[in-house]
């Protein structure tokens, strides 16, 4: 009996004489995964986002608009041969400053003009669905933009779109 000695007294070593690693290895995975996971959870929870500079959060506060109505339009659509159609809008444009507006003001006779123009080759297939409203939005509002560049417009709303 004195002969055994026990894994304790033998230094951790195995019967082939190597040191066991199995215990270690476990303690070290559990430790990665306690970690991994307190700090995805803390990133998840916004802990990190106390962090961000002072600077970032008054940039995400949105300053007051300036609207500005477009008289009514109506126009005839692009149609084949049959029934003519007619489109009637009413806009409003909103912008960040009323010295945007301003720039806007003295160059609404060539904005009409160009509005007139793109919108007479339009169809009504070209306004179907929210697609079609969506593209015509921001057609309009490339068209201000160039005219009134370097001022700038922030949206073109649409008050009421009638196709008859």
């Amino acid at each position: 009996m004195a002969e055994e000695k026990t894994d304790l007294e033998a230094g951790g070593e195995d019967a082939g004489g190597e040191p066991k690693k199995k215990p270690m290895m476990l303690i070290i995975a559990v430790v990665l995964v306690l970690v991994g996971g307190g700090a995805g959870g803390a990133f998840f929870m916004g802990m990190f986002d106390s962090a961000a500079p002072q600077g970032e959060a008054a940039e995400l506060v949105e300053t007051p608009s300036v609207y500005f109505d477009i008289p009514e339009m109506v126009v005839n659509l692009a149609s084949g041969r049959g029934r003519a159609q007619y489109l009637k809008l009413k806009i409003a444009i909103e912008a960040e400053s009323q010295e945007h507006i301003e720039a806007l003001k003295p160059k609404m006779p060539r904005i009409q003009d160009m509005f007139q123009i793109y919108l007479r080759e339009m169809r009504r297939s070209d306004l179907e669905g929210s697609a079609g409203v969506y593209r015509l939005k921001h057609e309009l509002m490339r068209r201000i933009n160039i005219t009134i560049h370097p001022a700038k417009i922030k949206r073109v709303l649409f008050k009421e779109i009638i196709i008859q």
